[in-house]
């Protein structure tokens, strides 16, 4: 629908702890972590992510709250949005139905104002209760940002939460921080080198693939929604079976 589709997300907290991770030692000798460690605070990763491209824009912080997180939003939002083409703005009659035709269905609807530039952006993020907040809703609508919130319990559906763990395991595993800035420096330091060489997202992959494979090697049961796994007698048993059967023929 020509719409940038952009998703948020914060990760962490992230402790000054020993975080295990693979690593090249002698055989027999694995390498071990302490045991003891000293509670030193912790950090966090504001990360906004855009499947299509695969690029990052993270900024690690010690705290995610609204007068932090918002400001930094804005800033990375606004300049995504110089890089977007103009829309002109089509009747409002039909602008107002491609807005509200992502917010169809639900229970509880943002307070839509009645003037609306046109629809540029989707931007997904968790149901939290911060990212309801008046004031950031209203920004959004003003910039042409549409807001989508995954559901309880389906923050899968924010594909932030993938990218975070891949860099979080890049930058954390076999490193033992003990300091918060320690932990910033290296998430940030991952998110640089993840740019150079981003990885476009998309839904489905090999693991759809696979679900498709075992679904159809699944027979239903009566036309309803039940199934069974096919049952495949093993060939070695039939020809007993059939050996059996020749011999007392003869």
């Amino acid at each position: 629908m020509g719409l940038a589709v952009w998703c948020h997300d914060q990760a962490g907290p992230f402790q000054t702890v020993p975080y295990p991770g693979g690593s090249w030692q002698p055989q027999q000798q694995a390498r071990r972590y302490p045991h003891e460690y000293f509670r030193n605070g912790t950090a966090k990763l504001m990360t906004l992510f855009h499947p299509a491209k695969g690029c990052v824009r993270a900024k690690g912080v010690n705290s995610c709250a609204n007068r932090i997180l918002h400001p930094w939003l804005k800033q990375h939002l606004s300049q995504v949005l110089q890089t977007l083409p103009s829309k002109p703005l089509a009747d409002s009659t039909q602008n107002r139905q491609q807005w509200m035709q992502w917010y169809e269905g639900l229970s509880i609807t943002p307070a839509i104002p009645d003037e609306l530039p046109p629809l540029r952006m989707l931007l997904i993020q968790d149901n939290l209760a911060g990212h309801k907040s008046h004031d950031w809703v209203q920004w959004c609508f003003q910039q042409g940002i549409a807001l989508l919130y995954t559901p309880l319990g389906g923050s899968w559906l924010n594909m932030t939460e993938s990218i975070q763990g891949i860099i979080e395991r890049r930058a954390l595993n076999g490193q033992h921080p003990e300091t918060p800035e320690e932990i910033i420096q290296a998430l940030e330091a991952t998110v640089r080198g993840w740019n150079q060489n981003p990885t476009p997202f998309v839904w489905g992959g090999k693991r759809a693939a696979r679900r498709d494979r075992a679904r159809k090697r699944r027979e239903t049961l009566a036309g309803s929604g039940a199934c069974v796994q096919r049952i495949r007698p093993r060939i070695s048993k039939i020809r007993k079976f059939l050996n059996y059967a020749d011999v007392h023929d003869n």
